[in-house]
């Protein structure tokens, strides 16, 4: 004799198995299905007597709305909550892409993975800007932009809070390295004294940043010059001359040298260079892949905190589906039967449940898309990147999350109406037809 926990058991594991490859699916595999199904329904006497099984019980939702809005909500939220989670991920690692480009490169010491723990020393600038591969601007000069980067305290616009701001000290060269970066408001710091300019995001991240206005920062007191936009993770710093970020804090290196290359042959050259050159212990990379790297732990955790907590609620929002579609059966006990006594087989009544759960999970996946949509789409928030300032983005709800979403509220419904079915199939017609 089977042990009954044994096989509720391995139904459990096939029906989490077969979530995780419905969720897998790619686009083109689900549409397929789905013809595929479309097909059986439209062709086939037992998908014809299933499609008429279906209207049935669709047609009686309005008087059974109140238990079938369990389902619809219970999965909208479960599609908005991990939605929005991972639409956070995508618009932090979107951010960081946005910033790198492959006419540029980020040099740093040997071995470093981000300039907070990366050293360049005076001397070597002038030995990076001989290089061959660095690009050249009309007067024959390199085009390279030595900086350093330093961790300020400034109170957050929401709460007041301190929070850390990456303050940049940037060479002249630094617009034309990022002419993506382009003043908004005000004018550029001028050299040699205490002015910064702000990026558009931290200007609206924290307390005390407008033009004209002093902002203390390192026991000295700076003025607020411009503020720049440039569309990505640079938004969120403040940027002064480099000389005098050096001075007021009494750095004798620099971090890192952004230079401008010749596209992919004069990166190319620049590495070979840095290579074979004894002097030089540096390391390079294409901007894109700087940032793109730094995007790539928190955007992973991001998801994977958003997969969990979807997978939580989605096991509530099963059991939401389960109980609603028992109670319905039970309350249609006579009808499945009746419809059973003159035709209709198992497979019809059981893919007529199927579709009645499949349309209720359908319409709580689409609410939840646009639920998230509407409130998280374009949302601005901040968040700590590698070196450990805070990092001004906005949430990034795409086509391909809402496809995501959806497929996680259709296979809510395929586990949470599969059970229901195969009872209403089973329900012994005499049974069924002397109930009351």
């Amino acid at each position: 004799m089977k042990n009954p926990w044994v096989s509720n058991l391995v139904s459990i594991l096939a029906l989490a198995v077969g979530l995780v490859a419905w969720i897998l699916l790619p686009w083109y595999a689900v549409l397929a299905l789905a013809a595929a199904l479309a097909l059986w329904l439209a062709l086939t006497r037992q998908g014809r007597l299933a499609l008429a099984a279906a209207r049935v019980g669709i047609a009686s939702l309005p008087q059974r709305w109140g238990a079938s809005s369990v389902i619809v909500i219970g999965i909208a939220g479960v599609v908005g909550v991990l939605v929005a989670m991972l639409a956070m991920g995508e618009g932090f690692s979107a951010t960081l892409k946005q910033t790198g480009s492959d006419d540029t490169a980020i040099i740093l010491r040997g071995g470093s993975q981000a300039e907070t723990n990366s050293v360049i020393t005076r001397d070597q600038v002038p030995l990076i800007a001989t290089l061959p591969g660095v690009r050249k601007d009309a007067q024959g000069r390199a085009v390279l932009s030595a900086e350093l980067s330093q961790v300020v305290n400034l109170p957050t616009a929401s709460s007041g809070e301190d929070a850390n701001a990456q303050f940049r000290g940037v060479s002249e060269a630094a617009w034309q390295v990022r002419p993506q970066v382009r003043l908004i408001e005000g004018r550029k710091f001028n050299v040699g004294v205490r002015e910064i300019v702000v990026g558009q995001g931290a200007k609206g991240q924290y307390r005390g940043i407008a033009v004209g206005q002093p902002l203390r920062l390192g026991n000295q007191e700076w003025t607020v010059v411009g503020v720049f936009a440039s569309g990505d993770a640079h938004d969120s710093e403040l940027w002064t001359d480099i000389e005098t970020l050096s001075s007021a804090y009494d750095r004798r290196a620099y971090q890192s040298v952004t230079v401008a290359v010749e596209g992919k042959a004069g990166f190319d050259q620049l590495k070979a260079a840095l290579d074979n050159d004894p002097r030089l212990k540096l390391d390079a990379l294409t901007t894109r892949d700087y940032y793109t790297k730094q995007s790539t732990g928190l955007a992973t955790l991001i998801r994977i905190l958003g997969t969990v907590i979807g997978t939580i609620m989605a096991i509530g929002a099963v059991f939401g589906a389960l109980n609603t579609m028992y109670a319905a059966v039970a309350t249609r006990a006579r009808e499945i039967a009746t419809m059973r006594a003159i035709g209709f087989r198992g497979l019809p009544v059981v893919m007529a449940v199927m579709l009645e759960t499949m349309l209720l999970a359908l319409l709580g996946g689409v609410l939840g898309g646009l639920i998230a949509w509407a409130v998280f789409n374009g949302y601005s928030v901040a968040t700590l990147g590698s070196n450990f300032s805070q990092v001004v983005f906005q949430f990034k709800v795409s086509p391909e999350l809402l496809w995501s979403g959806l497929k996680w509220a259709l296979g809510i419904g395929l586990v949470g109406g599969l059970f229901p079915a195969l009872r209403a199939a089973r329900l012994p017609i005499t049974t069924a037809l002397r109930e009351v």
